[in-house]
């Protein structure tokens, strides 16, 4: 179905007949000026802020908004300080594109682009006989050779693993007497021997480093490059928003503790990097906005221990980076308890916007209408599409709406009671058992969508007798 004049051409018997955009920018209904400069903001890096009433698709543009980047570039590790290991350190790993995430890898288990770790691999057989001994392979009394798993000797029936001999390195948890790693000299040098699943890898001692980097020993993804570009924050706690570092009895002891770059939480501020930080109600962070405008400014945050009497309070992890794209939200009635070093912030690299409330009376706008009815229904997934008549109903009562709550003429773009009709009147075309939603499930659907003030009314007149009734007047 093609489209003539800004609407299809082709005749509208119900919402199977309405094609919805591919592009969730496309979705977006009436707000013309809103989702021109989220266009721009998503193409030049802006901030935004959306100010107006409940409902009207702000997280939704905010959403679509997000859609419109490109992939994030930036790889995130916290990585273990041996000599300070309260503060771990942040590795930055960037790709000129993200198309290198391990997809056809060639190379050993854990390889990226078919590059290899350090050392070679050997079997048991070619291991020094007391290296065979500890890593579980070679019995101690009879010298026979056995998978490393079997704890008895299959020859002689004696336990196959003796006292520790030699020096173990304790990287890898050992949950039973036998060794995965070692340290033993081979050839008159200090070597590291490593049981991985091909067989025994063999490094020169000097390369463990780079064998741990390689196999992330002692470093953590945090970020990767396959990462949503949306996030959103309520702000119900300054963890949720600006990471913390977890509590651990045993704090970093090196037997029973946990390591501190294991204990890092990132917050929605470091999650967002590279993407859209949107924060609902924005007004109602208080204090936290004046660590957002320090975030969105220098574009990176540390990251601490926000219990001080739990063991992560003594840990902080710097330059954090959090270059996102902030995409505030806020009534109104709350846009002057927005703090003003951060409108100050948005206005300065980014732009206020003003939502729609009301779209003109058009045809192209009567068909934009159609288009949000078959969204909210794919959305949904649970209910059948709307006849025609159910969708002109749903027209109409979007220009009462207009009517009733802006004194305007046109549609109302607040789409939220809109959609809410859309799934009432769905649950009773199922309850029906029909197979569209008709013009007739959308008339008591409007009935039953009414709010709980309304109601009261109703059965009580006004609310002072609703009061009196529950006190036993």
């Amino acid at each position: 179905m093609g489209k003539l004049n800004g609407r299809p051409s082709g005749k509208i018997r119900s919402s199977l007949d309405v094609k919805i955009p591919e592009k969730p920018i496309d979705m977006i209904i009436g707000q013309d000026n809103a989702k021109q400069k989220a266009i721009i903001c998503a193409r030049q890096h802006r901030h935004l802020l959306l100010v107006g009433p409940p409902g009207t698709g702000k997280s939704m543009l905010a959403q679509a908004m997000a859609s419109l980047l490109p992939k994030p570039k930036d790889e995130v590790w916290i990585s273990d300080n041996k000599d300070n290991p309260e503060r771990p350190i942040v590795e930055i790993i960037h790709h000129e594109s993200n198309d290198m995430i391990d997809k056809d890898d060639k190379g050993d288990k854990n390889t990226k682009g078919g590059a290899s770790p350090p050392g070679k691999i050997v079997s048991p057989y070619e291991l020094p006989f007391i290296v065979a001994e500890r890593m579980g392979y070679r019995c101690p009394r009879c010298a026979a050779l056995s998978d490393h798993n079997i704890r008895i000797c299959p020859k002689c029936g004696a336990e196959k693993y003796a006292p520790p001999r030699g020096r173990a390195i304790s990287l890898i948890s050992i949950s039973e007497p036998k060794l995965d790693m070692m340290e033993y000299d081979y050839h008159g040098k200090p070597h590291i021997f490593i049981r991985e699943d091909k067989g025994i890898r063999i490094i020169a001692k000097e390369e463990l480093p780079v064998y741990e980097k390689f196999m992330g020993i002692g470093r953590r993804l945090v970020l990767s490059l396959d990462r949503n570009t949306f996030v959103r924050c309520s702000g119900a706690s300054g963890t949720e928003l600006l990471g913390d570092i977890r509590h651990d009895p045993y704090g970093s002891h090196p037997e029973i503790g946990t390591p501190a770059y294991k204990r890092v939480v990132l917050g929605a501020i470091h999650e967002a990097h590279e993407g859209v930080l949107f924060i609902d109600e924005l007004a109602t962070l208080g204090d936290l906005q004046r660590y957002v405008f320090t975030a969105m400014q220098d574009k990176k945050f540390p990251i601490t221990g926000r219990n001080p009497t739990g063991s992560g309070a003594s840990v902080r992890v710097d330059n954090v980076p959090c270059d996102f794209i902030l995409v505030g939200a806020a009534n109104v009635n709350d846009v002057n308890r927005i703090l003003p070093a951060l409108r100050s912030r948005i206005l300065g690299n980014g732009y206020e916007v003003l939502m729609d409330t009301v779209m003109p009376e058009t045809k192209e706008n009567k068909y934009k209408l159609y288009q949000f009815i078959a969204q909210e229904i794919k959305k949904d997934g649970r209910i059948p599409h709307m006849d025609k008549k159910g969708m002109d109903e749903v027209v109409e009562y979007a220009r009462r709406i207009a009517r009733k709550f802006d004194d305007k003429s046109g549609y109302t773009l607040r789409l939220r009671i809109l959609s809410g009709l859309i799934k009432v009147s769905g649950d009773i075309a199922i309850m029906d058992e029909s197979k569209f939603i008709t013009g007739e499930h959308v008339k008591e659907g409007i009935k039953e969508s009414i709010s709980i003030e309304k109601q009261l009314k109703d059965r009580y007149s006004n609310w002072y007798s609703q009061s009196m009734s529950d006190n036993g007047y």
